[in-house]
């Protein structure tokens, strides 16, 4: 790491960042992990398990939107603090209430989207305190948080067996409350905010076709990682009789490759160029998830398909982000939020479109079947913009150049 990057800006901050996203992470995926005991307490379907999981993947997603208004008019810091307050709130009154019915536990999904909005409270304080020459560092610092959805499925499933997966919510505050306290005396706000500008700025952006095709490709690269980092704990229980436990940890282990590799991404991107990079790598996610999707006998088949699926699509992620400066250099800020969002949205997508797979058909097949169909739709559009975005690369070069020197 550059000495100069230690000076430069707020190293407590920045730790502050991490550990915040880090713990709302691994909440906003927790009803995956807990599905399993919820699904025999409550006696839910394929269908509804799919959706109850899926839920707080999109309320994140949409929150996303108004925590970045609330960190422009408020200031990150303030934000991050009563998000996290409501969340142990929301917790803790669940615990309290211990709610055994499937609608009420929606309410519990809204409050986990909260936390996953924290993507849009975390990189911002980590992005402010930082000069333009470590934005890339500070924010591969901050975003490492990703690994909190690996930690939800490591431990939380062989708590709810343990303790019941309503005591599970209830200890999910210790964490998250010992995180706000350090938050409070690590963190501060940053001297100057970095004003998004509001949603008229969004106008010009939404727009431009390019802006819905980096959306699009990034709902299906982070989209089938959070989508898979909430749902296989449920599939590898049910499709293959893992016990919780077992089937949490194997998720962990794929979810933590598909995190790891996300810097190794956008490193590959920047070597060969993103386009090239996103063109491989949607053409192996889709042979990965059709042979998934056919049908894979055992778990020491289907277990390295999945741990190669996550890593084609944690590169995916990496290789994503490295195409959003170079093809908006002056609207970085408001891209980083339309295509996270987007991300969340096509979490929703998967972990929603395998319970109902297996609901209809009795088989999960058709839910990765179709997500490899929308991979090859992402891989065709790939193909037709690379020769267009070669040939403007010198000009984005050139204004990127500008916004720089600016």
């Amino acid at each position: 790491m550059d000495k100069g990057f230690l000076k430069a800006g707020n190293p407590r901050t920045l730790l502050a960042a991490f550990l915040y996203f880090d713990v709302s992470f691994m909440v906003w995926v927790l009803l995956g992990p807990l599905g399993i005991s919820i699904a025999h307490d409550l006696h839910l379907n394929a269908g509804q398990k799919g959706l109850l999981v899926a839920t707080p993947v999109l309320a994140g997603a949409l929150l996303r939107v108004l925590a970045g208004a609330l960190v422009d008019h408020f200031g990150p810091r303030r934000v991050a603090i009563g998000a996290q307050i409501l969340v142990i709130a929301g917790l803790f009154l669940t615990w309290l209430i211990a709610p055994h019915s499937y609608g009420a536990l929606f309410g519990v999904a809204l409050v986990l989207g909260v936390a996953g909005a924290s993507f849009a409270i975390a990189l911002p304080l980590a992005s402010a305190w930082y000069p333009p020459q470590y934005q890339g560092t500070a924010l591969g610092i901050a975003g490492a948080g990703n690994s909190g959805t690996a930690l939800a499925s490591l431990f939380a499933p062989g708590l709810a067996v343990l303790y019941g997966w309503v005591n599970v919510l209830g200890l999910a505050t210790l964490p998250l409350t010992a995180v706000l306290v350090a938050f409070i005396f690590l963190a501060s706000e940053p001297p100057q905010r970095r004003s998004s500008g509001g949603l008229v700025t969004w106008l010009p952006v939404l727009r431009s076709g390019d802006c819905w095709l980096l959306m699009f490709f990034y709902g299906v690269t982070f989209g089938g990682f959070v989508g898979l980092a909430s749902f296989l704990t449920i599939y590898f229980n049910d499709q293959y009789g893992l016990p919780p436990a077992i089937a949490g940890s194997c998720t962990a282990l794929v979810v933590f490759v598909g995190f790891f590799v996300r810097p190794l991404g956008g490193a590959m991107a920047d070597r060969i160029g993103g386009e090239r990079a996103l063109s491989i790598l949607f053409a192996l996610a889709v042979a990965i998830f059709a042979v998934i999707g056919f049908g894979l006998p055992t778990i020491w088949l289907a277990f390295p398909a999945f741990f190669l699926g996550m890593l084609v699509l944690g590169l995916g992620n990496g290789a994503v982000f490295q195409l959003v400066p170079t093809r908006f250099p002056s609207r970085v800020g408001i891209l980083t939020g339309l295509v996270g969002m987007s991300g969340g949205v096509g979490g929703f997508y998967l972990a929603s479109s395998l319970g109902a797979a297996r609901q209809a058909t009795g088989s999960y097949g058709p839910g990765f079947m179709g997500f490899a169909a929308v991979a090859l739709v992402a891989f065709a559009c790939v193909g037709v913009c690379r020769r267009r975005w070669a040939a403007e690369r010198p000009r984005m070069s050139a204004e990127a150049d500008a916004t720089a020197s600016s």
